[in-house]
């Protein structure tokens, strides 16, 4: 619906990928909507992954002892984090909807993306104990992961050498995103589009414009470990 804010944060090098093209259906189909969409392209961003002591930009708590989640909570409260991390903050603050996309590496976020969710969601802003879960600070915001992996479904299916793709969903979905209050859209899966003919490959991309077109009507999904695990 018009005025809906969207944030995509996207983790690929090349724009001409497979990744890059779920990316750009999403922000165009999304647009088309009315919405208004941010776009956090962590590679051409140059994003720092590292948490580091630089992510405080003014003087430490403790200098004798460095505390990097401490030193980050404490920040965060007298507005003393780094620039960069002020930013994405401010995009993850106005959104309704946060869309990540991204290939699976190791069963996981790329590592640039793992670093993003290190380094700003901090707490104070996205969570602070009891906070958490179903009272965590980003409620009413929703999410969905958007990825794709280089197995098949049948390789990632209950009983498989990898086992269900939803097991890896619990630490990236349940123990990031839910536990900061954000409830999950139903995660897009394109599976091994790299081994399957272009046709098909098409197919995956008109198949998600198509899931985009109905996204706000989608209930979330059961944020129990029963989803992941049943």
């Amino acid at each position: 619906p018009p005025g809906r804010k969207v944030l995509i944060v996207y983790a690929h090098q090349d724009p001409r990928s497979f990744n890059g093209s779920l990316k750009s259906i999403a922000e165009e189909e999304l647009r088309k909507q009315g919405c208004s969409v941010t776009i956090s392209d962590l590679y051409a961003m140059n994003f720092e992954p590292r948490a580091t002591r630089s992510d405080i930009a003014d003087c430490l708590l403790n200098p004798e002892e460095f505390n990097y989640g401490v030193e980050m909570w404490e920040a965060y409260k007298r507005g003393g984090l780094s620039s960069d991390l002020v930013e994405e903050q401010e995009k993850v603050q106005e959104a309704d909807l946060l869309i990540f996309q991204f290939p699976l590496y190791w069963f996981s976020m790329p590592a640039i993306m793992k670093g993003w969710m290190d380094r700003v969601l901090v707490q104070g802003f996205a969570h602070e104990f009891p906070n958490c879960y179903d009272s965590g600070l980003l409620k009413n915001k929703l999410a969905l992961f958007s990825f794709t992996t280089g197995g098949s479904r049948e390789m990632y299916s209950k009983g498989s050498i990898n086992g269900d793709i939803r097991y890896l969903l619990w630490p990236i979905q349940h123990g990031i995103m839910h536990f900061c209050g954000v409830k999950l859209l139903a995660p897009h899966i394109c599976f091994a589009p790299e081994y399957v003919p272009e046709e098909k490959r098409r197919e995956m991309l008109a198949a998600w414009a198509q899931r985009l077109k109905t996204l706000w009507k989608e209930e979330p999904i059961d944020c129990s470990p029963e989803w992941y695990f049943k």
